[in-house]
């Protein structure tokens, strides 16, 4: 995932460049327009230290109310974003080129994971474990103040799969949002208080990766981090969480493959959609496309028909399909994997102000190129052909990566063997779905540690405690 950095002039995360030199605001420009949206202060170490000070007193408190209190409260938080969520979309597409569809969705998953969180307080119980000689009892108590570094490329519904979790299990929040996009991130604060929520107890902290980014990875008052970025930069923070002993969940790259059989249904295993949805800035998506030799050639004429019908422009018109980019930095890095004279299928994209690059497939890339092989984080994917079961498992697997993917038979067989061969922490047969708050989400290799979302999410912010009672009675 290539979102927050601890090291990168468009990073959110631990710089190689002077702190010192870095800008006292975040600018944030409309991807589509580059007109500015917003200038926000930047927060610096002293800044992050006072938040999470106070952080530390309102967790003390929401711990000690009644779990139906906290519950009560999280629901209302919900209802609260739910009466906005049209502007948090239209907040979405001005500040980072989403398309105004899947910002509204984006907005509602952050109010439907709020009322799932709020459905776990009440039930996030210990156990009681035979013992001889007395009884034996766990708990699970919130670990204090969590630090989430959220990403730009899904600015809302990210940073809630970090945050809305911790706080329903009883911890303060303090969220870094990517420089830029912090927009809907301080909304998101500002309703949260609207709500009821105490104050201090979710605050919201743009600022660079390289000052407000690591002095929250490395603040002592901080019981965890949660960060979703490059993997790179998830090294940083893993590294630097170390020394403190400090627990990481990362959500970081992703280079997913789509495994497409010959006897599949063709049409829905190769939609294009599936690796340019947000513009192909997103770790799940499918631009590996592996494709059976005996139907490659029906394949590659499809998505050549399908990517000359994709309409690129404006995010906010409800009859654009794919929108632009978040940054020039990112459209430079997207041209050096598509080189002028690649084999390529390629759609179009606006001339003008704006983000864009076109929806493009490589033909002619070995399975052994870095286009092949490393996240491009853009609207670009490759074909490739395989030959039997085998060599689909093979080439899905080169790759360091093991997030997501897509199997595409109507073999029930073949997809268990599938499903099982292939190294990656989110599989979908006959479907390119990923992720859903109901299920956990996370990848295997260099991709991430931990899991997200899902029956588990409110433990994974708690340390278990375990409590053994003695029943004998004092000796005579």
């Amino acid at each position: 995932m290539s979102g927050p950095s601890l090291s990168g002039p468009s990073s959110s995360g631990p710089s190689s460049s002077d702190p010192q030199s870095l800008p006292h605001e975040l600018i944030v420009l409309n991807p589509a327009t580059e007109e500015v949206v917003a200038t926000v202060p930047a927060a610096d170490p002293a800044d992050v230290d006072r938040a999470v000070t106070r952080a530390g007193g309102a967790q003390r408190a929401w711990a000690a109310a009644a779990p139906a209190d906290r519950a009560r409260l999280l629901r209302r938080f919900a209802d609260v974003v739910d009466a906005h969520v049209e502007e948090l979309a239209l907040l979405e597409v001005r500040e980072a080129g989403h398309l105004l569809g899947n910002a509204r969705w984006e907005a509602g998953n952050a109010r439907d994971l709020l009322l799932y969180a709020a459905g776990g307080v009440e039930r996030l119980l210990g156990r009681q474990i035979p013992v001889p000689g007395g009884w034996n009892i766990t708990f699970q108590e919130p670990l204090g103040v969590v630090g989430v570094i959220a990403p730009w490329n899904f600015p809302m519904p990210i940073a809630a799969w970090g945050s809305f979790p911790a706080l329903a299990a009883g911890n303060a929040v303090v969220l870094k949002p990517a420089e830029t996009t912090p927009l809907t991130a301080l909304r998101l604060a500002e309703l949260a208080l609207e709500a009821g929520l105490p104050e201090h107890l979710f605050q919201v902290l743009p600022g660079h990766g390289a000052v407000a980014g690591r002095a929250l990875v490395d603040h002592p008052g901080v019981a965890k981090i949660v960060f979703t970025g490059s993997t790179r930069t998830g090294r940083e923070v893993m590294e630097r969480c170390a020394r403190q002993v400090k627990p990481v969940t990362l959500e970081l790259g992703g280079k997913s493959p789509n495994i497409v059989f010959a006897d599949a249904d063709l049409k829905a295993a190769v939609d294009p959609f599936s690796f340019l949805d947000n513009s192909g800035q997103d770790c799940c998506a499918r631009t590996r496309v592996l494709v059976q030799e005996s139907v490659y050639d029906e394949v590659a004429d499809h998505l050549a028909r399908e990517l000359a019908a994709v309409t690129v422009g404006d995010p906010a018109d409800e009859k654009t399909r794919m929108g632009p980019l978040i940054s020039r930095q990112q459209v430079d890095r997207v041209r050096s994997f598509v080189p002028d004279d690649a084999e390529a299928l390629r759609g179009t994209a606006p001339d003008g102000p704006g983000f864009w690059f076109p929806p493009t497939v490589l033909t002619g890339a070995a399975p052994d190129s870095p286009a092949a092989r490393e996240e491009i984080f853009g609207p670009v994917a490759v074909l490739l052909p395989f030959t039997d079961e085998a060599d689909a498992i093979r080439l899905a697997d080169d790759t360091p990566y093991g997030l997501s993917g897509s199997i595409w038979t109507r073999d029930v067989g073949r997809a268990l063997r599938v499903s099982q061969a292939v190294r990656a922490g989110n599989l979908s047969v006959n479907s390119h779905s990923s992720v859903r708050y109901w299920t956990p989400f996370g990848g295997y290799k260099q991709s991430g540690v931990g899991r997200e979302l899902g029956p588990d999410a409110l433990t994974a912010f708690t340390e278990t405690k375990n409590v053994f009672i003695s029943t004998e009675g004092p000796a005579q």
